[in-house]
């Protein structure tokens, strides 16, 4: 600010009034220190004005990379902190680095609050997190953890998906598990409620997975190798995510098997990547934009009031018809 001030020929409080938008300049006087200002490449540091406030307007975002529905809520968290007065920095969980780690630099860095997408921590670790910091918790609610929970109804996406595989003539339908992925356990459950429902209770099938393409991958070989072995193959796979699903039709189109012809199969997201594909990918669709909404508000919210109990969002899903999906092939 000095140098603006002597090149500009102004006093440093004059420059300071010129970047803090307040009246006390001329017009000619602003346009002139901002000019020197874009000359010699001073730019306020904003940053460290906040942190003399006490504030540095932060919140810290950890997400796992690689987890396309992720980088979908990432998208939709920068324009609503932007709109609230409030930058984003990101940290990611990746092998060798744990989610402790990249919160731990989040809070490092001054974050005012933390939004989690898809955590894997337990409600121990959460609940003490939420003592050092506001935080929310995206894509997986965490019983007993006083943080707050933004998440879609899992139980009526798998619900929607199932029916549609019934109404359409599907009997053998298996399950892809997510593992430990966010969500998995409540899909997990809500597809063996929705066989049981449909009286198909002996074709329940869970086959362990994880969200990934190759987890769908080697269910894909799995599968195919059974059927050599002269086992029929499923005429229908509900996937953890659209990774997963994307992942399965890699080998089932190099084994020479039709989707939906052969085998419908439907993933849960409805990622950016489910628009990419051939044939478009039949899929959950979870509103990333406004999961990642409520997620920036809610942190916001209890910055600004932190007696706040707890709060939970609960957003819809909606099946998303496309063609990896259709009735079964006729026996012959």
């Amino acid at each position: 600010m000095a140098d603006v001030a002597g090149k500009a020929g102004v006093s440093r409080a004059l420059v300071s009034i010129v970047f803090r938008n307040q009246p006390g300049a001329s017009q000619e006087t602003r346009e002139r220190v901002l000019r020197v200002a874009d000359e010699i490449g001073y730019r306020p540091d904003s940053a460290a004005r906040l942190l003399a406030r006490g504030r540095s307007r932060t919140l810290g975002v950890m997400f796992t990379v690689h987890q396309t529905f992720q980088t979908d809520l990432i998208e939709g968290i920068y324009p609503e902190a932007e709109r609230l007065g409030y930058d984003v920095l990101l940290s990611a969980a990746v092998q060798g680095r744990s989610e402790a780690k990249a919160v731990e630099a989040l809070l490092g860095h001054r974050c005012e609050a933390l939004i989690l997408l898809g955590p894997d921590a337990d409600a121990g670790y959460l609940d003490a997190l939420g003592q050092r910091a506001v935080t929310v918790s995206v894509s997986r609610r965490v019983p007993r953890a006083r943080v707050d929970f933004v998440h879609s109804a899992e139980s009526k996406g798998v619900r929607q998906a199932m029916d549609h595989l019934v109404e359409l003539g599907h009997r053998r339908i298996v399950h892809i598990d997510g593992g430990r992925g966010p969500g998995s356990a409540e899909r997990r459950r809500s597809y063996r409620a929705a066989m049981r429902r449909h009286g198909l209770e002996s074709e329940i099938r869970v086959i362990p997975g994880e969200h990934t393409e190759q987890s769908g991958i080697e269910t894909g070989r799995l599968l195919l190798a059974e059927r050599d072995r002269g086992l029929p193959l499923p005429t229908a796979v509900l996937a953890g995510n659209d990774r997963c699903a994307m992942g399965l039709l890699m080998p089932l189109a190099r084994a020479g098997v039709e989707v939906p012809r052969d085998m419908s199969v439907v993933g849960y997201d409805d990622s950016h990547l489910s628009h990419l594909m051939p044939i478009g990918l039949t899929t959950v669709r979870q509103d990333a934009v406004l999961m990642a909404e409520h997620a920036v508000r809610f942190a916001v919210e209890r910055l600004e009031n932190p007696q706040l109990e707890p709060r939970e969002a609960v957003l819809d899903p909606k099946l998303v018809v496309r063609g990896t999906s259709g009735p079964p092939r006729e026996a012959p």
